[in-house]
């Protein structure tokens, strides 16, 4: 759906904002820069937050994939700035997206056992560590509660970790992947996210670019070769 030109203004400087200082300015501060009002502003993010940009809470920016507003569980830190990343998936992009950032420090602790994690994570390979990254939302599920999707994409020190936080939690086990499938996963997801005119993918698009990144199952809304659903 095509955006209106004020709200793809906003998207565009929200997200150019966020890749370059880590957080944003004022509302008042956005809306003058871009020449409106701030009610006409807050319109803008409610549109933006209907088609899937942005993700607000009281009406305020808390979520631009890969980038937040709050803590999410993962620092961030590059060359020039500290990012919140959204989760495990986005922490690992911003290596990806943000041309000067291509190497950065995410930083994490274990949700079981929070014993402390740390990764240099680059746009050329993808970093050591026997860690294993867990997610609880099945990839259809995600929205309309991004934000509550994204809290539960978290790394673990193994397996046995997610285990015993599972069941803390009550929870049903998602789909675990080990760092390298995260990285793929990361790479290019959000491609051209920070140019004008950003399109996201289309349904049938991004199960394209679950398989082509080793991911498998129901969960990504994939099927075996048999066209039968698989089980992550």
């Amino acid at each position: 759906m095509a955006l209106t030109d004020l709200a793809e203004r906003a998207r565009l400087a929200i997200y150019t904002h966020l890749a370059k200082e880590g957080s944003l300015p004022s509302r008042e501060a956005l809306a003058w820069q871009l020449g409106t009002t701030t009610m006409a502003y807050a319109h803008a993010l409610e549109e933006l937050a209907q088609i899937r940009h942005l993700v607000l809470r009281d009406g305020e920016v808390e979520m631009a994939h890969p980038f937040a507003t709050r803590s999410f569980g993962f620092s961030v830190m590059g060359p020039h700035a500290l990012w919140w990343g959204g989760c495990a998936w986005d922490s690992f992009a911003i290596p990806h997206l943000v041309p000067d950032a291509p190497e950065v420090l995410v930083a994490t602790t274990c949700p079981a056992c929070t014993t402390p994690h740390a990764w240099t994570v680059t746009n050329q390979e993808p970093p050591a560590g026997d860690q294993v990254a867990h997610f609880l939302t099945p990839a259809d599920q995600i929205w309309p509660d991004a934000a509550q999707a994204c809290e539960n994409q978290l790394i673990f020190c193994s397996e046995e970790c997610v285990d015993a936080w599972l069941t803390r939690a009550g929870n049903t086990r998602g789909y675990v992947m080990d760092l390298s499938t995260l990285w793929r996963l990361a790479a290019h997801w959000y491609d051209g996210r920070l140019d004008a005119r950003y399109t996201r993918r289309e349904l049938t698009a991004a199960a394209e670019y679950f398989r082509s990144v080793g991911l498998h199952g129901s969960f990504w809304g994939l099927s075996d070769l048999d066209g039968q659903p698989t089980q992550a």
